[in-house]
């Protein structure tokens, strides 16, 4: 049986489901380094044979965000501002990340490690996100 997860803002006008393919224990989220996730406080978990549903209360729900390379889009709750995705779209198919401190419980994940993507020129970013992340993803507005 696949594990599922579930992770929300926190006062959960966002709402994401997350199947995984693995034990819990194999997840390692990555905390990105960059001066963005870092003042979020953000590590993602990415699966990419996994699925990854998030529901937003309503249109006016979710903050969208790109910095850097400009590719990725960060979602935030416009409510009480916690970051809870990551986004990027290719050829019409939407990958995301999730991040991990979002997700309710003690899930068990391993430790967090360190990860660099600013260091990666942009076309490397958009390949490495389409290889880790979350490719089965829907995004629904309730």
């Amino acid at each position: 049986m696949s594990p599922v997860v579930h992770a929300s803002c926190h006062c959960r006008r966002l709402a994401v489901e997350a199947t995984l393919t693995r034990p819990l224990h194999d997840y390692a989220p990555r905390a990105c380094d960059c001066e963005f996730c870092t003042r979020h406080g953000a590590a993602w978990l990415t699966d990419p044979a996994g699925r990854l549903r998030m529901r937003q209360q309503d249109g006016n729900a979710a903050l969208h965000y790109r910095h850097g390379s400009d590719q990725a889009e960060f979602i935030a709750c416009a409510s009480c501002a916690v970051l809870v995705l990551a986004t990027y779209q290719n050829d019409g198919r939407l990958y995301a990340a999730l991040n991990a401190r979002t997700v309710e419980g003690a899930p068990g994940f391993a430790p967090e490690q360190t990860a660099q993507p600013r260091l990666l020129p942009a076309a490397e970013k958009a390949t490495r996100w389409q290889q880790l992340w979350f490719g089965d993803v829907r995004i629904e507005i309730a």
